[in-house]
């Protein structure tokens, strides 16, 4: 592996400014932190720009509040020719508790796809190939191809649905 990481977290500081009228923070923030994550360990991976394909199977599990230390993490379970799916956890906890045991909540889950593109035409381009090392490697792997097939069986109910409207 030429210095090429499969995981990465951000952390995130829960703000006043991220949450909605009830308390916690919107579900259109914790999106757009999975989205930097992905964004940066698509990049880690495959040395390219690359860009946002597909989210399939979130789920938001826990809510997060206001000064809670947020943690997201991109562990890549999957890659194909030009894309990249990683599986994606978003955790929280309350910054004052003991570092020692943080107590950490999962909030939310999902898989997130990127394809990496070239410099020159913006077209998909080749991404080095992951091979599973773990029983918990392969375990993630297909889920994340389970998760992505589901959500390719969403698409195409929503195009019986709309037809050729959208």
């Amino acid at each position: 592996m030429s210095g090429q990481q499969d995981s990465l977290t951000f952390r995130f500081l829960a703000e006043p400014t991220d949450v909605n009228y009830g308390g916690k923070v919107h579900g259109g923030v914790v999106m757009k932190w999975i989205d930097q994550v992905g964004y940066a360990a698509a990049v880690g991976w495959s040395g390219k720009y690359s860009v946002t394909v597909a989210v399939g199977g979130i789920r938001f599990v826990s809510p997060i509040r206001t000064s809670d230390l947020v943690s997201v993490t991109a562990k890549l379970v999957h890659t194909g020719t030009t894309s990249m799916h990683f599986a994606i956890d978003v955790r929280a906890r309350d910054p004052g508790l003991d570092s020692s045991d943080p107590q950490e909540r999962l909030c939310t889950h999902c898989v997130i796809v990127f394809v990496a593109l070239d410099g020159v035409e913006g077209r998909p381009t080749p991404v080095p190939a992951w091979e599973p090392k773990t029983d918990e490697d392969r375990r993630l792997a297909e889920y994340a191809i389970q998760v992505m097939d589901l959500s390719k069986g969403i698409e195409a109910v929503v195009e019986r649905y709309h037809g050729d409207a959208g």
